[in-house]
């Protein structure tokens, strides 16, 4: 079985950054909740505002491109997670995004349905993809994501940014990390316990809202870290490993109370660089998987192996198992 490669990550973001305390919203919520908010870990987020979720995904697709050193028509396949608001009902944002690249010889489909897990399971579709068709050797992915409501505080949980990434998987010479075992796992029991009301709802009134913040606090919390526990043991025996030989374990970013929850739930240490990037971007769904990767890759050294975990209120789970590549100089050799 062929090794799958990914990276380096080409990241966008809007220029606009607002402090936590200035979002207008905060001053409409009840005093236990704004104080909430701002004990979230976040001190800024990012604001498109003339940047669509589309334009900021271009711009990240293009620089992965370019920086991977492929042109957009020897892509093989592209892979877009979205938002969960899409511009319009029936047209294709992972077509549209095929157009503006050019990659017009290139599979494309959209991933989604699984929150903040969507970047996960396109991992598989990508790994499935280079691993079972030999004429595919490239497939470039790619998540946006924009609030999909003016409320950017996500209660009880987070406080919603801006941005976009886009990582090449392949499995040529080259990459940051190789992907060397991956996970996903779902729940529909938990399919709508956060959801936009939007049919007959004029969009300045559209809300996330938790049908039930008893169950996503203490339920789910409960069958989250059985989940992960029983996943990571699973990857982690199968190649090998310990927690204890990991040099790194990453995670999406939604406060500072929730990494210190999965410190003590799963018996690991958060790697700085997620509090780092929680605080200048808040949460960005799938986003904060290939920013926080790109991020850790610049401390770790060829041969560390990094744990990388996503859950979703959906229900949704996953475990990565990657290993950090040398880095190649322009020529193509190890550094």
């Amino acid at each position: 079985m062929p090794a799958i490669t990914l990276g380096p990550v080409s990241t966008a973001f809007p220029e606009t950054a607002v402090a936590i305390p200035d979002l207008a919203e905060l001053s409409d919520l009840e005093p236990a909740r704004r104080a909430h908010a701002l004990s979230l870990g976040i001190a800024t987020v990012r604001c498109a505002e003339e940047n669509t979720e589309h334009d900021l995904a271009t711009e990240a697709a293009r620089d992965a491109l370019v920086r991977a050193g492929v042109a957009p028509d020897e892509l093989d396949a592209l892979l877009v997670v979205g938002g969960r608001a899409p511009r319009y009902l029936l047209a294709s944002e992972a077509t549209r995004l095929q157009h503006r690249l050019g990659a017009d010889r290139a599979f494309v489909a959209g991933v989604g349905e699984l929150g903040c897990v969507s970047i996960s399971a396109a991992f598989t579709l990508a790994a499935a993809l280079l691993r079972g068709d030999e004429r595919c050797r490239t497939v470039l992915l790619v998540a946006a994501a924009t609030a999909p409501t003016r409320f950017r505080y996500r209660a009880p949980m987070t406080v919603l940014g801006d941005g976009a990434a886009a990582v090449l998987l392949g499995t040529g010479r080259g990459g940051r990390y190789q992907l060397v075992d991956h996970q996903v796992r779902s729940d529909g029991r938990y399919a709508d316990l956060f959801r936009i009301d939007y049919r007959d709802v004029p969009r300045r009134e559209w809300r996330e809202t938790c049908a039930d913040e008893a169950t996503y606090s203490f339920r789910l919390a409960v069958e989250s870290r059985k989940r992960l526990t029983a996943m990571n043991t699973e990857v982690l025996s199968r190649n090998g490993l310990r927690l204890a030989d990991l040099s790194s374990v990453l995670m999406q970013n939604l406060s500072a109370g929730a990494f210190a929850f999965w410190e003590e739930a799963l018996g690991i240490g958060i790697d700085p660089v997620c509090h780092r990037n929680l605080a200048g971007y808040g949460h960005l769904g799938s986003v904060d998987m290939l920013v926080n990767l790109d991020l850790a890759a610049r401390t770790r050294a060829p041969g560390d192996h990094v744990l990388l975990l996503n859950s979703s209120p959906v229900a949704a789970w996953s475990t990565s198992l990657l290993r950090r590549l040398p880095d190649r100089d322009p020529g193509g050799t190890p550094s």
